[in-house]
């Protein structure tokens, strides 16, 4: 049984199990603690000092977020001293913030903005020029913005880069009042090893680390009458836009979401759960391939385009081990431009599509040169699940009171398969429910795999088809990448299919879904909630097989001919090469 202790904090009196720090036991109580530097089991060294608290028979004030409590231990969070130690701590952060908030993408959610109004501070050495200010550097690449001006240095997204990404590319450069956080010598974010995951910007309290802002560009697009623009959407952008406008974490507004975007202008609403369906067939047909012949293997999927440019940068003796399918981003766009212009009778160079991703790699992905079939680019613009929420409100439109839209298009039709391509293991569940089919004969016994779910690291199933077995493994997060290779390339277990997701949860927690603040964060598993929406979708489906989706079938039947076919390569399959880095 846990061993628990007796604590007094603000008159209120608990239980928490030993070893609880004081801040966990006072959110434990319904108590707020202020805190900017702490993210539970990730940051947690005290440097922001606004979570002190009075402890009885202590002289000096305490970091609720590191001291752990003891039986018997009475705690003040709310005395006039420690209000004023707050309230100190809280002028120093402001005065050396740079205030935007009406262009900051973190203005509703911004967790410094928060505490000011809560302790109703006056930016006093901010404005005060007497103060010298901080010196503004930034680091643009196509998916992501570093502004020092706004840095509060916390450490987080430090931290998160390390234990999250593993690459450990962000860190303080220069010292005392010139340090500012980025790649060594500011060197440029593109090659530093940075794999575009986003948890730096997960991480952030404030809005010092950002998604590049593309809506601009999708507004010219729409503003262009010669434009066709298609949209298409992630599994995931589903399971999270709800939150920009207030719903619970989890919140399935697939309805919504498709009225939006047809009030925002779109000609044409598609879905990349088609595309998703389609890269099973690509990339299953490939499995079957080489685990027919033994070469190669494991083959290891490719949709994430974080992973892509990890394994890129730091292992890449092992890209020929790579599914060559684009990504369900990248089949959709170039099936939308190559097979779907012309069903509708539209000139494809006038068709310009637009991605709504969870993901910020996203945007680099759709930029790569390979990402084109025959002087056509796959996807046009890329925004994230949190731009679009900020184009809909630029638009004035009620999402909450939106009646659910169905889109049409036979590219917005899918499978449960497609839609669980959101969550860490649901590639690999949706690409073993069709292999299995395809050498069998036959479907699963139970579609639900559930051994592939979860929120472990590293997790992995064998699976026995057609008298053989199959070892599968699904790793997420790339700071479990390293312990994954290491397993394959000693040899002792071997995998045949390995999924890779560079964002813990999969894309359900990608670095462009809504940002969830630390005190929130501290309570709930974000993971586990938005990925029940997926789920549910799935269980809800009448089909849940990727082969059973009947536009899909169409699409082999009267164009690409087969999955694996020479069109089909063509189109959706492309190459990865090694990366260097600080090579300029």
């Amino acid at each position: 049984m846990e061993n628990m202790v007796k604590v007094r904090i603000n008159d209120i009196d608990i239980e928490v199990p030993a070893g609880s720090t004081i801040l966990e036991a006072a959110n434990k109580a319904g108590i707020d603690i202020p805190r900017l530097c702490f993210l539970k089991e990730i940051n947690e060294t005290s440097s922001c000092r606004l979570c002190v608290v009075e402890i009885e028979g202590l002289r000096t004030l305490k970091n609720s977020c590191t001291v752990k409590v003891n039986d018997g231990m009475v705690v003040r969070t709310n005395t006039e001293r420690v209000r004023k130690a707050v309230v100190a701590n809280l002028e120093l952060i402001a005065g050396s913030h740079k205030f935007e908030c009406w262009k900051c993408p973190r203005e509703h959610n911004c967790e410094l903005l928060r505490l000011l109004r809560k302790y109703n501070i006056e930016n006093k050495i901010g404005e005060d020029d007497n103060f010298s200010k901080k010196e503004v550097i930034t680091n643009i690449t196509d998916s992501l913005v570093i502004d020092s001006s706004k840095c509060i240095l916390c450490g987080r997204c430090i931290a998160a880069c390390e234990k999250l990404a593993g690459t450990g590319v962000l860190n303080y450069n220069y010292r005392g009042f010139k340090t500012f956080v980025g790649p060594a010598l500011n060197h440029d974010m593109e090659d530093s090893g940075c794999i575009y995951c986003g948890k730096c910007i997960q991480a952030c309290p404030v809005g010092a680390i950002k998604e590049k802002d593309d809506i601009d560009k999708v507004e010219a697009l729409l503003n262009n009458k010669d434009n066709y623009v298609v949209v298409q959407m992630a599994p995931a952008v589903r399971a999270a836009l709800g939150e920009e406008f207030g719903n619970k974490i989890g919140t399935n507004t697939e309805g919504k979401m498709y009225a939006a975007l047809n009030k925002l202008g779109f000609k044409d609403i598609t879905d990349v759960n088609f595309g998703a369906d389609v890269t099973i067939m690509e990339e299953g047909t490939e499995f079957i391939q080489r685990f027919t012949e033994n070469k190669n293997l494991p083959l290891m999927t490719s949709c994430s385009p974080g992973w892509i440019r990890y394994i890129e940068t730091y292992y890449p003796e092992m890209i020929d081990n790579l599914s060559s399918c684009k990504s369900p981003q990248q089949i959709q766009g170039a099936l939308i431009k190559n097979y779907y212009a012309d069903k509708i009778g539209v000139d494809p160079k006038k068709v310009k599509v637009v991605s709504i991703m969870p993901c910020i790699a996203k945007k680099s992905e759709a930029n790569r040169p390979e990402m084109e079939v025959d002087g056509l680019r796959d996807v046009d613009v890329v925004l994230t699940t949190r731009e679009l929420a900020r184009m809909i409100k630029r638009h004035d439109i009620d999402f909450n009171n939106l009646e659910d839209y169905v889109p049409n298009s036979p590219l917005a039709q899918y499978t449960g398969a497609g839609v669980i391509f959101g969550v860490t293991g649901g590639v690999m569940e949706a690409a073993l429910r069709t292999v299995y089919h395809i050498l069998e004969g036959k479907d699963l016994e139970d579609l639900n795999i559930t051994a592939v779910r979860g929120v472990e690291g590293i997790k992995e199933a064998t699976l026995t088809i057609c008298g053989k077995e199959v070892n599968v493994a699904i790793v997420h997060g790339s700071v479990n990448v390293p312990k994954m290779m290491d397993l394959i390339k000693n040899g002792e277990k071997k995998y045949h299919f390995v999924e890779f997701m560079a964002c813990t949860g999969g894309c359900v927690n990608g670095g462009g879904q809504p940002i969830v603040p630390s005190f929130i964060r501290d309570n709930i598993d974000v993971r586990v909630l938005r990925a029940k929406a997926l789920y549910d979708i799935d269980a809800n489906a009448k089909l849940r097989q990727s082969h059973e989706n009947p536009y899909v079938i169409e699409l082999y039947k009267d164009f690409l001919e087969k999955p694996g076919s020479h069109k089909a390569h063509h189109l959706l399959h492309t190459t990865y090469k090694k990366k260097e880095i600080y090579s300029k």
